[in-house]
């Protein structure tokens, strides 16, 4: 069956995602178009390139993690220079090997910029800090006066998973305006309503795999000034979309849970790996002997 996918956000809990993918690939289904956000954009981008899910396995099981770490040397003691690349670079890491990796990856397809992808098969969602709003990419492109056919797929994906404070912000010089982009999930963490929505016209099946800690939106607990950021933080990467996602939604959505899973645990082992690949399996598996679309 010929498909549309989306890929939520998630940090290293994305390995989830390759054995959702995997499981959906074995029970005969096709992705036509695909969409995520961070985590989410990488497999979403592999997907438009041409890999499967267990090529994407052996992609995710050989890299070294802690490689994609790029940090920077200084002279000053670890801890206050941490906080000085905080201030200064607005990251603790560069991103600029998370970029070479998928770029290598991806050229590996013959995919380096948008016009190797078939047209309107691939979307990256990532957030524009400079103007507040949210961006889809390749189709918001021309409005900062880019041609997405030039527009490396890479980049898109770096721009979709630099993490606020962990990653560098992206910054894109067009002429004499800068601007600045940060994860995607900071605005629309799973862009379900990108496929299916009350306001687009829905072309084909859509399921959306989304790495969750609950099925269902809870009410936030808020009694300190931690929990107040937390929920600040998840409510601007949640509420967007669930404005979108709708109980008559929800059926169409896989919910891989990843309670107690650090999204930046960047040292997980291969054991770990295999586990979250085979939670992705299971709960796609589970979710599939009841879907009816």
């Amino acid at each position: 069956m010929i498909i549309d996918g989306v890929f939520s956000g998630g940090g290293i809990k994305g390995y989830g995602l390759v054995g959702a993918l995997q499981e959906l690939e074995e029970q005969g289904f096709v992705f036509h178009r695909t969409a995520g956000t961070s985590a989410g954009s990488i497999i979403a981008a592999f997907v438009a390139a041409g890999y499967t899910g267990k090529e994407m396995e052996k992609l995710f099981l050989d890299i070294d993690l802690s490689g994609l770490l790029d940090k920077r040397r200084g002279l000053l003691p670890i801890p206050l220079a941490k906080w000085l690349l905080v201030y200064w670079k607005l990251g603790l890491y560069k991103g600029n090997a998370l970029e070479a990796w998928v770029a290598d990856k991806l050229a590996e397809r013959n995919v380096v910029t948008f016009k190797d992808v078939r047209p309107k098969s691939l979307r990256i969602i990532t957030s524009d800090i400079t103007n507040g709003k949210l961006v889809v990419l390749p189709d918001d492109l021309p409005n900062y006066g880019i041609d997405p056919s030039t527009f490396p797929v890479a980049k898109a994906v770096r721009m979709s998973c630099s993490i606020p404070y962990f990653f560098e912000p992206v910054k894109l010089d067009v002429g004499k305006s800068k601007f600045l982009f940060v994860d995607g999930g900071v605005l629309s963490n799973f862009p379900m309503w990108l496929f299916n929505s009350d306001h687009v016209r829905k072309e084909r099946p859509v399921i959306g795999l989304r790495l969750s800690v609950d099925e269902i939106w809870k009410p936030h607990e808020v009694d300190n000034a931690v929990e107040l950021f937390s929920a600040l933080f998840k409510t601007m990467k949640d509420a967007h979309d669930a404005r979108y996602i709708s109980k008559k939604h929800v059926h169409n959505i896989v919910f891989i849970p990843m309670k107690g899973i650090s999204a930046m645990d960047f040292n997980l082992n291969d054991e770990k790996k295999g586990e979250l690949m085979n939670r992705g399996r299971q709960c796609t598996k589970e979710f599939l002997k009841k879907w009816n679309y």
